[in-house]
């Protein structure tokens, strides 16, 4: 078996309203999907007895997000005092045409910062150099990113865009604390290929992750279309590790098809 897509990334949400609000206006998302669930499959692939579930996708670009607000049955927060480097970490990558103004708007609208400003990494890092980012919190502290690529790196999708300045989402980035285990997984298991390989430190990781001393074993892994998942290993800062009751934000699960899975 293998992943031929990686599809929706899925973040549970307390308020849907507010988040909805959030993600449109701010984030030009467009609403394609709103409804209720509730039965007994979605008490079993959730986990949550008598769940009872708004569901909404949004699209951005090519690509879809679905927030979930369990109705009734409000599970525990994202960890107030969370970091980049705890390995219940998560953020979604959206790519912007240009960084100073989308900068600009998620200034405007108050957003919560974990960068205090964009960073341009270094040209002594070939792989990651010239690429701006910057890291934020949605309403429910969801840590997103807001990224722009250099003419040569990222899909070349990126590039061909100019006409919106937020554009579609080129990963979902996950904590992790071993590389090479989470490779026997994703790659050897359900099938991902590696597309790219770095090794990020120094004065703009500490201040795009704001943790002091910031040192970053990144693997980006994708499946012929869709989103990418990339890897987040910290062999240098270490990761905490956190219990929580997050929702996870991606799945692979036959009922919802967030992830589509073929024999090879």
């Amino acid at each position: 078996m293998h992943a031929l897509q990686v599809g929706s990334v899925v973040m549970t949400v307390a308020d849907m309203d507010r988040s909805v609000e959030f993600y449109t206006h701010v984030l030009t998302f467009e609403k394609r999907h709103d409804a209720e669930r509730s039965g007994r499959e979605f008490d079993e692939l959730y986990g949550v007895p008598n769940a009872h579930i708004r569901a909404v996708e949004l699209q951005l670009g090519e690509e879809n997000i679905e927030l979930l607000q369990f109705i009734g049955t409000i599970g525990a927060p994202v960890p107030a005092d969370s970091r980049s480097n705890d390995l219940s970490f998560q953020h979604v990558a959206l790519i912007v045409s240009d960084m100073e103004k989308a900068y600009g708007v998620l200034r405007r609208n108050n957003v919560e910062q974990i960068s205090p400003y964009p960073q341009t990494l270094p040209d002594w890092n070939p792989n990651a150099a010239g690429i701006k980012a910057f890291y934020f919190r949605d309403p429910d502290g969801h840590p997103l990113e807001i990224l722009q690529f250099p003419v040569g790196k990222g899909n070349p999708k990126w590039q061909m865009s100019k006409d919106r300045l937020f554009l579609g989402i080129d990963h979902t980035a996950i904590a992790i604390s071993n590389t090479a285990v989470s490779l026997d997984f994703y790659r050897n298991l359900l099938g991902l290929h590696i597309a790219g390989e770095s090794e990020n430190y120094g004065f703009e990781q500490e201040h795009l992750n704001n943790v002091f001393g910031a040192h970053l074993r990144i693997t980006s892994l994708r499946t012929p279309s869709g989103i990418g998942v990339e890897f987040l290993e910290c062999p240098a800062t270490g990761a905490r590790l956190q219990k929580t009751h997050l929702q996870p934000t991606f799945h692979i699960t036959k009922p919802s098809c967030w992830w589509t899975i073929s024999p090879r």
